[in-house]
């Protein structure tokens, strides 16, 4: 309180130069160390101002409302740094979607005149399981646009935002950027576009994609590929935080002279963007990326836990959780108390994110006889997709994958 008293209410800018470090934000990587996100000033806040503007056509009379966290990339991006920027009215929230009822989101978008609005598919699927009801009882026609971010929108969940919250008239943005980017890179402009429920439509203002098979050959229409960049943008990371070299080879290695995003994607015959999820070891829970490696190293670092690897589950409110397959040391007895211990455990080490739904004791896991982990078999019990296990044939004991779909939870 006596520095307060004496402290000066001015507090004059500091010029920056353009390419100084703006801030770092730790993101997973599917080595399971974070990667710390350098995004530097002049290109970064360019990128958000631009991207925030012209996506939710923002104006001067506009309340703009961004549900993220501002821990969040999002939250950085479209809760700060854009709408700052822009000038714009903004909302900051702090809570759930459900608390103290389903219709938070919707009292506050009365409450306030929203005009455009961003969430997440997770908070989406949510509330639709919570009822139509919720927003039917309050007056949302202030609103002009809808946006979702963190996952690709599932298209039953889409149809739903867009009855029963845009009442059928507010165009829906379904963006798709990363941590990695600063912001939007393929998204619908409202009024612009067709929009067609689960895609996120075509490539923003100078932004040149390319979808590519494994051999670097561009793929057809509607073939599924790996999603990359042709040319740089303002909001592009410019390095991984002491570690230059991790940078060059995660983003930059994979096909020579291209960002290499590690999504998935598809173009459609009329060149729209469907976004289809990792392509590595990172899992997409409630629009969080949490690299298996991490939670692998987590369970592992239990006392009775021999070895653990970790496969993305279905989950109609997450997106995807997290199914552990998990070997205890020899002696150790599996049961549900131990199971809550381990969830727990993971809780404390990294988060609750990363805490997994499902947790699998296995007597062994399914590995080559060179003993890597086969991935694919684990994805796909962990899936419930267990006719489609395909060739056993390189596995050190097949009979191990048996015992696994016999166990699974």
């Amino acid at each position: 309180h006596d520095l307060m008293e004496n402290a000066s209410a001015e507090c004059a800018a500091e010029g920056m130069n353009a390419e100084d470090f703006l801030f770092i934000l730790y993101t997973s990587g599917s080595t399971g160390k974070p990667k710390g996100v350098v995004h530097s000033t002049a290109g970064y806040l360019l990128w958000t101002a631009l991207t925030h503007k012209y996506v939710f056509d923002i104006h001067d009379d506009d309340v703009f409302f961004c549900t993220a966290d501002v821990g969040w990339v999002t939250g950085h991006s479209y809760v700060i740094y854009g709408p700052l920027c822009n000038g714009a009215t903004s909302i900051m929230f702090e809570g759930t979607p459900t608390f103290p009822d389903a219709g938070r989101f919707w009292k506050i978008a009365e409450k306030f005149g929203v005009t455009a609005f961003y969430t997440a598919p997770t908070a989406i699927r949510a509330l639709i399981r919570l009822g139509d009801e919720w927003p039917a009882k309050y007056d949302l026609s202030a609103l002009r646009v809808l946006g979702t971010v963190g996952e690709p929108i599932n298209p039953e969940a889409w149809i739903w935002y867009y009855k029963h919250v845009g009442r059928g008239r507010c165009p829906i943005v379904d963006t798709w950027w990363q941590t990695e980017t600063g912001g939007h890179l393929i998204t619908p402009l409202p009024g612009a576009h067709t929009l067609k429920p689960g895609s996120a439509s075509r490539p923003f203002f100078g932004v040149e994609p390319v979808v590519l098979r494994d051999d670097g050959s561009e793929c057809g229409p509607n073939e599924g590929g790996k999603l990359c960049i042709k040319r740089p943008w303002p909001g592009i990371m410019r390095t991984t935080w002491g570690d230059h070299g991790r940078f060059v080879n995660t983003y930059f290695t994979t096909f020579p002279n291209l960002y290499f995003t590690g999504d998935g994607c598809r173009v459609d015959q009329d060149g729209d963007y469907w976004l289809l999820g990792r392509v590595d070891d990172v899992v997409n829970v409630s629009g969080h990326r949490i690299g298996t490696a991490e939670v692998e190293s987590a369970l592992v670092s239990h006392p009775k836990v021999a070895e653990a690897a970790v496969a993305p589950m279905p989950h109609d409110i997450k997106g995807q959780a997290l199914y552990a397959f998990v070997t205890l040391k020899e002696g150790v007895e599996g049961s549900e108390e131990l199971k809550r211990e381990l969830a727990a455990h993971v809780r404390k080490e990294i988060g609750a994110i990363a805490a997994p739904d499902k947790i699998q004791f296995a007597p062994a896991l399914p590995k080559t006889r060179s003993g890597k982990i086969m991935r694919r078999i684990l994805r796909k019990i962990a899936g419930n997709e267990t006719s489609q296990i395909g060739d056993t044939t390189t596995l050190a004991d097949p009979a191990v994958v048996e015992a696994l779909i016999q166990g699974r939870q």
